[in-house]
């Protein structure tokens, strides 16, 4: 699939991430398969998952492209942080890999330009997570194929926020020649729709779908009396 045929297909659409962190009940491969399933019957036309063995059940189980990515490690650049976890998403059948973007240093040394390539040759193309509009800048012209917001309000420096970063969003949308995806903490079809107006390309929805953990503490909390 070409980066324009994927961009057709995403256009003003939503992408499910079925993921769920270490130690949570949900972590389990068939269980994020049918997740994705789940949103596949809602009618998301993509999927975001981590991790080469659960990227693989669900590329075997469901028809929609796949964003693949691999977190690795416990601090600094986490999303995909190496040309070889970059390749073992590609051979796991992702059609799109994220990587993480940002200006911090990769753990192997190397160059986000060298994971590009490297997934290029592959055959697959690249999701840039990043955090900032220089970031993005930058990961555009060092031929990402889609770069997204993930990691806005993740990393040392950038502001801290409860919702979306929809300035992000606007000023990447009118600074990249790629397409903008919208992600991080959008917890409403209403927050989704902004994005868009915005001028997201498409909209990744992760928590506010497929995390029952998450969303019961939420309530949880709600409710707590002082």
């Amino acid at each position: 699939m070409t980066a324009q045929d994927l961009a057709d297909t995403l256009r003003g659409r939503l992408i499910v991430s079925c993921q769920a962190p270490p130690g949570d009940p949900m972590r389990e491969t068939a269980t994020l398969v049918r997740l994705a399933l789940s949103a596949a019957a809602g009618g998301c036309s993509a999927i975001r998952a981590d991790e080469p063995e659960v990227v693989a059940a669900i590329a075997g189980a469901v028809d929609l492209p796949v964003i693949g990515l691999w977190k690795d490690g416990e601090t600094g650049v986490r999303i995909t942080p190496t040309v070889r976890h970059a390749l073992a998403i590609v051979q796991a059948g992702a059609a799109v890999v994220a990587a993480d973007a940002t200006d911090r240093p990769r753990p192997d040394g190397s160059a986000f330009t060298e994971l590009v390539t490297a997934v290029h040759a592959a055959g697959a193309l690249v999701m840039a997570d990043v955090s900032t509009l220089a970031e993005g800048i930058t990961a555009a012209a060092q031929g990402a194929d889609f770069v997204s917001t993930t990691l806005s309000g993740y990393v040392p420096g950038t502001p801290e926020q409860t919702g979306p970063d929809l300035d992000l969003v606007a000023s990447l949308s009118a600074a990249v020649p790629v397409p903008v995806v919208a992600e991080g903490r959008i917890n409403t079809p209403q927050e989704a729709a902004e994005a868009l107006a915005r001028g997201a390309h498409s909209v990744v929805v992760g928590t506010a779908i497929t995390a029952p953990t998450a969303l019961t503490s939420r309530f949880v909390a709600g409710l707590a009396r002082p």
